[in-house]
């Protein structure tokens, strides 16, 4: 076997443990808190403190999937309206973005890639919190997104068991439950989770420094994130079939981290990824068959359409405040995790205790 082709297998098994990794994480957070979330969402009516839930539940559990289906089964069952649902969505939107941040603290020993790595992660936390910080009083005063979503609604069809298995699940479930086995209680998987994660990237890291090529950055720059209407739509479909964005996402940190990458090139990617992530509401909603989760569903990606059409023309804020970040963070390599517990815990706790 040659050398390339070796080195192939290994880079392939490297990602299978990250995206493992990152399964696991979601599993034990699950196991922490889905039954938390279910409770925590349920009963809300202020749609600032549905904005904060959406944040935390979503951090907490790390799949604003999880989150989404959750409001689904609740507003399909009469549990909850759709006014309060929508909030949460957007939320979920912000809190979903935490995964990247945590796999980028894994180059924090290795300063240039650590300011790169920050950069890469934190572009999509800062889109999800422009589009908020503009939608969300649009959607306090005028009900936009909740209007067209019931307008829409009835002319979708309802019902149909509508129901696909994204193959990343499938490929990594059976080692899930495997060690979820092994490994009986969540802080224990939670502790494995986090180490076969730095493991995997900081192998993989060494990988890409030792073997990638000139031939191999330039494909993906030329070929791959040369054109932003192609990015956003690798983006978009890799997450409409792997049903993640987290997973999506996150596996471009180290590329970006290791200068293959840029921020900017990987920006119209993450916004596909964005609206591909809707994809598992709809599906949750449709298998449903009520009207009222179909709204939420629909409200979910109408918000991502709109948080696109408003900030990618002005993509310099996120990306640049991204960046500025990564800089803020080389010489500090503690206040990028000072900027994740505060945005997606601390401030949330305080907002949700202050509001309620």
């Amino acid at each position: 076997m040659s050398k390339k082709i070796a080195s192939l297998l290994v880079a392939a098994g490297l990602i299978y443990l990250f995206l493992l990794s990152i399964n696991l994480m979601g599993e034990a957070f699950k196991l922490m808190g889905s039954n938390f979330a279910t409770a925590f969402i349920k009963g809300t009516t202020n749609p600032f403190v549905g904005l904060f839930i959406g944040i935390l539940t979503t951090s907490i559990v790390q799949s604003s999937s999880c989150t989404t289906s959750i409001l689904i089964g609740l507003v399909a069952s009469g549990s909850m309206t759709i006014r309060n649902a929508i909030p949460i969505v957007m939320g979920a939107n912000i809190g979903t973005t935490v995964t990247n941040t945590i796999v980028s603290i894994a180059h924090i020993t290795r300063r240039q890639e650590y300011r790169r790595a920050i950069g890469g992660a934190t572009v999509h936390d800062f889109f999800n919190l422009a589009s908020v910080v503009v939608l969300f009083p649009l959607e306090i005063r005028f009900h936009l997104i909740e209007r067209v979503a019931g307008f829409l609604s009835p002319k979708m069809p309802h019902g149909g068991g509508i129901y696909f298995r994204s193959p990343l699940k499938t490929a990594t479930q059976p080692a899930v439950n495997f060690i979820s086995g092994i490994l009986h209680h969540p802080a224990f998987l939670l502790i494995f989770a986090m180490v076969l994660l730095f493991l995997s990237l900081w192998l993989f890291s060494t990988l890409l420094r030792r073997y990638v090529s000139a031939r191999a950055e330039i494909y993906l720059e030329g070929k791959l994130f040369n054109n932003p209407l192609k990015s956003f739509g690798i983006g978009l479909l890799l997450t409409a079939i792997v049903q993640s964005s987290s997973c999506t996402t996150s596996i471009l940190v180290p590329l970006v981290a290791a200068g293959i990458l840029t921020v900017e090139s990987i920006f119209p990617y993450v916004l596909g990824a964005n609206l591909g992530t809707t994809v598992t509401a709809l599906l949750a909603s449709l298998a449903t068959g009520a009207p009222a989760s179909l709204t939420v569903a629909i409200s979910h990606l109408l918000f991502n359409l709109l948080g696109i059409c408003i900030i990618y023309p002005l993509r310099w804020i996120p990306i640049g405040l991204a960046k500025g970040l990564g800089n803020i963070s080389y010489n500090g390599r503690y206040r990028a995790i000072i900027y994740a517990v505060f945005i997606f815990y601390v401030l949330p706790i305080l907002l949700i205790f202050l509001f309620r």
